[in-house]
């Protein structure tokens, strides 16, 4: 195992850390504070990455197509509120989970039937495609380290917002007592809007930043729903600290297991053993770590206080 590897891989999994936060930050907050399970959430991000192959296409400019496909992320999330997702509040979780189920199938099978069912993708920024020289023989994609860096920056933007402004207070207020804040005279109903606005809108630039990264395509995002959701276990429901903290653990984990897992066993079992081991361990490190968590501290790291 070189030093080499093992920075590249640990960078590796800060970027999908901070990609696994943009999209866990709005579902633990959906679900924190309007007690709805989402599990179309995974959808944004496949359609942020859809707008932003689009917007592209149309502009030839890759700052453009990131602003439009938030804005179109945002639009999309709030039509989707207002159409389907605000008559399931107060109904019960089964509900919820069959109803948002249904929308991933419709709109799923909407973008293979309007962008076909074979992967795109997007250019790299000609000023972001070079290699960084971060150590000798080390270099490492200039883009991926702005990846990591636009995560970092939105979750401090985040923990302003939420920690030391009015709406933040609501929204905490929201994940501790919703039926209270009501009470007191607070439209909960713009409330929800505006958690549910703010949670698609990341989700759809965590999907438009790892456009020039991954292939676009149908279900890109139902693997990383379900990460999102071992997230925001983790870090505590409604805990925007939570799902940040518990997201660089996840995505740590989850990258240099797959990485090494073989490698370290390999010091116990025999060579064929581990490699046969070393895959199936690794698919396994996050519930693992899950359920450590979860033994200690049932609330997760950092629950919202109630």
């Amino acid at each position: 195992m070189s030093t080499a590897l093992l920075a590249v891989q640990t960078l590796n999994g800060l970027q999908l850390g901070v990609i696994l936060f943009l999209i866990a930050a709005g579902l633990t907050l959906v679900f924190g504070v309007m007690d709805f399970i989402n599990l179309a959430h995974g959808v944004q991000y496949m359609l942020g990455a859809y707008f932003a192959v689009t917007a592209y296409g149309l502009t030839q400019s890759f700052p453009l197509a990131l602003a439009l496909a938030i804005g179109a992320s945002l639009l999309v999330g709030l039509i989707l509120e207002a159409a389907i997702f605000r008559h399931l509040y107060g109904r019960d979780h089964l509900d919820q989970v069959l109803a948002t189920f249904g929308i991933i199938l419709f709109l799923n099978e909407a973008a293979r039937m309007t962008f076909g069912a074979n992967a795109l993708s997007l250019s790299m920024p000609d000023a972001l495609s070079g290699s960084l020289r971060l150590m000798p023989g080390l270099l490492y994609p200039v883009y991926r380290l702005v990846v990591i860096g636009a995560g970092i920056g939105v979750g401090v933007l985040l923990y302003v917002l939420v920690n030391h402004t009015r709406v933040g207070m609501l929204v905490r207020a929201g994940a501790s007592n919703a039926p209270m804040v009501s009470a007191l005279g607070v439209d909960i109903g713009r409330l929800f809007m505006i958690v549910f606005g703010v949670g698609a809108m990341l989700a759809g630039f965590a999907g438009a930043l790892v456009a020039p990264i991954f292939a676009v395509e149908p279900n890109m995002g139902d693997n990383l729903l379900i990460l999102a959701f071992v997230v925001i276990v983790i870090g505590g429901i409604g805990s925007v600290r939570g799902a940040f903290v518990a997201s660089l653990l996840v995505g740590l984990v989850d990258t240099l297991g797959r990485s090494f897992a073989s490698d370290v066993l390999r010091g116990v079992l025999s060579s064929s053993a581990a490699n046969q081991a070393g895959p199936a361990l690794a698919s396994t490190l996050i519930y693992v770590l899950m359920a450590a968590v979860l033994f200690f501290k049932p609330a997760g790291l950092f629950p919202a206080r109630a």
